[in-house]
Parts: structure tokens; C-alpha cells; sequence
């Protein structure tokens, strides 16, 4: 189901534009509506979320997935924490469907699934590792590579198959496209816009992303 939006850019208390491979942090507090727009489409950006008051709860992806019984993520979608709390809420979608399977690309999985050659390139792991280093909240609640969870992929398109595979296939997205959640906590989100380069998630171009957030 897709569901636009009534909030004008204009309105919003952050405006930012995330390039095309980096990461981003930032804080959305309880009632803001947070807006992640794909600028010029089949953008993937692998996103983690956290309770603002300790890392111990952040989105879990088996809860999430069992509480609303369904892979993928669309308008009244519930984010659910590893407490079973309502972190997020998706109350507005243009894109219609996003990932929580499919994972965060890593120099171990780019070796595995494409080629030995791919270890050195950057990968969302790298930019995961390299905001929770340069975050100064980040840095306030001693978070490190242990925090790194199933992050989910907004944009993607992970199709299963029926023997229980994951297929990378083209993008679903297109320039414009946007999912906006409520948040029913404060949260602490980490994205890293994704630099993947050897499927067709970012149809094998990285591009930035627009981040806005509003007051409830």
C-alpha cells in the first residue's frame, strides 16, 4: 500500500543530504516523523536504529518480522525493539516495499558472493564502523562493532525464493521515492548509504539521499 505524505519539506527541523556511499547519524526523538528519500532511485540504505538511551535496545529484526508476520516492511509497519517495543512506525511509503533479510555488505560477505579482488572495497560495515567512531553520541555510549545488528534495507529489493534463498535483484524504487516513520521512542538512527557496487540494489551506481525530520 502506498501512502503519501502531507509534510512540506519546508516545515521540517532537518534537511540534510547524505552522498552517495557515506554513513549518517542522527537523533529522531519520540513523535518526530523522519522522512529517508531516494534522490535519484534504486538507492539502497542499510539502517540501524537504536533506543537513544542505550544501545542494549535497538531494532530487532525477529521481533519486527513476528510481531507484524511479514518480510518485508510498507505503511503500518511497526519497528519493534529487541525489548518488543514500538520504536518506529511507517505511517508513509511511495516506495511500497523494503528489505529486512538481506543484511549489510562486508568485506567478508563482497569476497564470498562476488570475487576475492572485492575484499578492499568500502562496504556498509566500513561506514557502520567508521560513524559509531566519528559519532560523538556514539562515542557517549561506548557503542562498538559488537553493536553492528540485522540492520534493515530501505529501497531494496530482496525477493525469497521457494527453497528459502535470497535473490539481489533490480530495485523497486525511483527518483522521488520516500518512507517516513514515526518515532514512538527516542532513537538514535545509523545509516549507512550503501556503496555496493556488484549488485543491482544501487543499479550499480551509488547515489546520496535526502534525511528530513519533523515535529509531531
Amino acid at each position: 500500500m502506498l501512502i503519501e505524505s502531507t509534510l512540506a519539506p519546508e516545515n521540517a527541523v532537518l534537511d540534510e543530504t547524505c552522498p552517495a556511499g557515506e554513513p549518517w547519524t542522527g537523533l529522531v526523538k519520540k513523535g518526530q516523523i523522519f522522512r529517508i528519500l531516494d534522490l535519484e532511485g534504486n538507492q539502497a540504505v542499510d539502517t540501524l536504529f537504536y533506543s537513544a538511551d542505550g544501545p542494549e535496545e535497538r531494532y530487532s529484526a525477529v521481533d519486527t518480522i513476528r510481531r507484524q508476520g511479514n518480510l518485508y516492511l510498507g505503511v503500518g509497519s511497526v519497528l519493534y525493539s529487541s525489548e518488543g517495543r514500538p520504536m518506529l512506525t511507517i505511517v508513509a511509503d511511495t516506495c511500497g516495499r523494503h528489505d529486512t533479510l538481506g543484511g549489510a555488505c562486508a568485506a567478508e560477505s563482497n569476497t564470498v558472493r562476488y570475487a576475492l579482488d572485492k575484499r578492499p572495497m568500502h562496504s556498509c560495515r566500513d561506514n557502520f564502523l567508521h560513524a559509531l567512531a566519528h559519532s560523538d553520541r556514539a562515542r557517549q555510549l561506548a557503542m562498538s562493532k559488537r553493536d553492528i545488528t540485522a540492520n534493515i534495507n530501505f529501497f531494496m529489493n530482496v525477493p525469497v525464493t521457494p527453497e528459502g534463498g535470497l535473490c539481489f535483484a533490480d530495485g523497486i524504487s525511483a527518483p522521488g521515492k520516500y518512507v517516513e516513520m514515526r518515532a514512538e521512542m527516542d532513537v538514535m538512527v545509523l545509516i549507512s548509504n550503501c556503496p555496493q557496487l556488484n549488485n543491482p540494489c544501487n543499479a550499480y551506481n551509488p547515489t546520496p539521499i535526502r534525511l528530513l525530520v519533523w515535529n509531531g
